[in-house]
């Protein structure tokens, strides 16, 4: 059957490198073992084995596409969002003022210059805008994430939230 090995080389000993590697690939392993890869693109899938391969530190990460699985993929293409499951996101605005909408706005925009790799949400749930960003399955994952954040918002939280597939693929 399709699908996708990654072939990780350790530079070091690091312990914190290496636990990140291994969720990256039980994220992959999982989402693949479930088939929850459906609903994307050629397009997105090359990007997101693109981000895959070059990873943030300084191992060096082979991906290797194995028989059908751009077909398995594309297949699978309408399970994407409709299954959820529990991950983290970091709250950085909160409010619903007068000014709530054009400040969570301002946020938002302030937060895509700031951290242009991180997926920014801005979203209205009556009476409250509030603006989260990043998609984190992990609790490890979001707390490494929300100390990067808190440099330019020091006010930002953890917050669990519900995610989907797509969301990790974007």
């Amino acid at each position: 059957p399709g699908g996708v090995s990654v072939r990780i080389v350790y530079p070091g000993s690091s312990d914190w490198f290496k636990k990140i590697v291994t969720m990256y690939r039980i994220i992959v392993s999982l989402l693949f073992v479930f088939g929850l890869y459906g609903g994307v693109s050629a397009q997105s899938l090359a990007s997101f084995k693109e981000r895959l391969s070059q990873p943030a530190g300084s191992a060096a990460v082979t991906v290797v596409e194995h028989g059908d699985a751009a077909g398995v993929v594309s297949r699978e293409s309408q399970s994407n969002d409709r299954i959820r499951f529990k991950g983290y996101r970091i709250g950085i605005f909160f409010d619903n003022g007068a000014e709530a909408r054009a400040n969570a706005l301002a946020a938002k925009q302030t937060f895509e210059t700031a951290f242009p790799d991180i997926p920014v949400y801005l979203v209205y749930e009556n009476p409250y805008f509030k603006v989260s960003a990043g998609n984190c399955v992990t609790s490890e994952e979001a707390i490494v994430l929300l100390g990067k954040i808190r440099s330019q918002f020091p006010e930002a939280y953890l917050m669990r939230e519900d995610l989907t597939v797509a969301d990790l693929i974007r």
